[in-house]
């Protein structure tokens, strides 16, 4: 079997180099103005830094694709426009782009990097492939609305045109994508096709009678409420040997708003997963499953691929529109003084707590067996937002990409969410 591309989000350079570090073969990231996710914390990506994160990514030896797949107005595209000359001079390894008015512009200015086609084009057949290849595109990301045995046949018409699809994250309830309820709902304010979507189908709704006013109603009588939009988490871990023997040549991880945690433990999941089915295609797939139930989600469903075109009935969380995770997350090592490990906590914990450490190459238990402040006072707890130093009974090899969490699926979890990926 031919191995596939593992394409992870790169919300800002911190997550950029963990994703990489974690497992990646390419990362894909964008820039204010232009892509469909607008950033907000960390290190951001932007017109200015853009060469430094990508050569950042070329000297981890990992690709790095410029995301410019806005729907573009006549104003969008002379500030593009504008920007040609520094896109191109960052050297991405190819553009992500849905807009054919942007396409030409990349044509223009940088004729020899390659175009991916957003997952926005909608592209749901071989000859919607066949046409973006004849006007100068080298990959597809296909719709998510595609059973595998489509993939399957799209590879086998057009077997030189690569295929990339998503194999995990969250899914927008409009059709790939394609959504206007956040302009909406937020009068013009959020527009979810310029990167800026506020989510409403994670809202909570309730059933108004207009000769009733005042008078809400729940739409299933829970004491949450209903969010009636929001689907499940995509998660095809368990069938990582059919999309391969599908033909797809890039698997995609959606998250660049996600955590540093999410994108790293993710990472390290598929990285994994995929190497194991490389050499053993019959590996049972549940131990990588059982990983990806330690971050956040929705609940996990297999969407359209294992279908015939129809979505899953029970595909969406009803209950939940927040992701909830199996594992809290703990802290990030910063650095190490003697015996003792600098953190910034997260969540906090306790002295004599067993927690896990995630490394690129190790996982395992351990015991925090004294935590200190800056100053050297001995404390109890490590609490939330607090810089401190720890010291566990076995220490991590690669301490300065290590992330801690709680040990184990928090109660619920598992047996809510086991069933949709079976």
């Amino acid at each position: 079997m031919k191995k596939p591309e593992l394409l992870m989000p790169a919300g800002n350079v911190e997550k950029l180099k963990y994703a990489i570090k974690y497992g990646a073969d390419a990362v894909y990231l964008g820039v204010v103005d232009f892509s469909l996710r607008a950033m907000r914390k960390g290190e951001l990506i932007t017109m200015e830094n853009l060469k430094t994160a990508i050569d950042t990514a070329h000297k981890m030896s990992a690709k790095a694709y410029l995301t410019l797949n806005i729907f573009g107005f006549n104003s969008d595209i002379k500030a593009l426009e504008s920007c040609m000359d520094k896109i191109a001079d960052s050297n991405p390894d190819a553009l992500i782009i849905s807009d054919p008015g942007i396409m030409r512009l990349a044509q223009k200015y940088m004729p020899k990097t390659p175009l991916h086609v957003s997952t926005q084009a909608n592209i749901l057949n071989y000859e919607a492939v066949k046409f973006w290849q004849d006007i100068g595109a080298t990959r597809c990301i296909l719709a998510r609305e595609l059973p595998i045995k489509d993939v399957a046949e799209i590879k086998q018409k057009v077997p030189e045109m690569e295929l990339e699809c998503f194999i995990h994250g969250a899914q927008c309830v409009s059709f790939s994508g394609r959504c206007l309820l956040s302009d909406y709902m937020t009068n013009g304010e959020r527009k979810a096709n310029s990167g800026n979507c506020s989510q409403p189908c994670r809202w909570s709704y309730k059933l108004l009678e207009e000769t009733r006013p005042n008078e809400y109603q729940e739409i299933v009588q829970d004491d949450k409420g209903t969010h009636i939009l929001s689907t499940k988490d995509l998660c095809l871990v368990k069938h990582i040997k059919e999309m391969i023997e599908a033909g797809i040549d890039s698997f995609k991880v959606e998250g660049r708003t996600k955590s540093l945690y999410y994108v790293s433990a993710v990472a390290k999941a598929y990285r994994e997963a995929i190497d194991v089915v490389l050499k053993n295609p019959n590996t049972n797939m549940e131990p990588y499953f059982q990983e990806l139930l330690k971050v956040g989600n929705r609940g996990y469903t297999t969407g359209f691929y294992l279908g015939d075109g129809e979505y899953p009935s029970d595909g969406y969380s009803y209950d939940i529109s927040k992701g909830l995770a199996g594992a809290d997350f703990l802290c990030e090592i910063w650095d190490k003084e003697g015996d003792y490990y600098k953190i910034k906590t997260k969540n906090k914990f306790f002295k004599n707590e067993d927690i896990e450490i995630i490394t690129p190459s190790e996982k395992f238990v351990t015991q925090v067996i004294e935590i200190k402040d800056l100053n050297g006072e001995e404390q109890e707890l490590a609490n939330t937002n607090h810089e401190l130093l720890v010291k566990f009974t076995k220490e991590p090899k690669e301490y300065k990409w290590a992330l801690v969490r709680t040990v184990g699926i928090k109660g619920g979890v598992n047996e809510n969410q086991r069933c949709e990926c079976s």
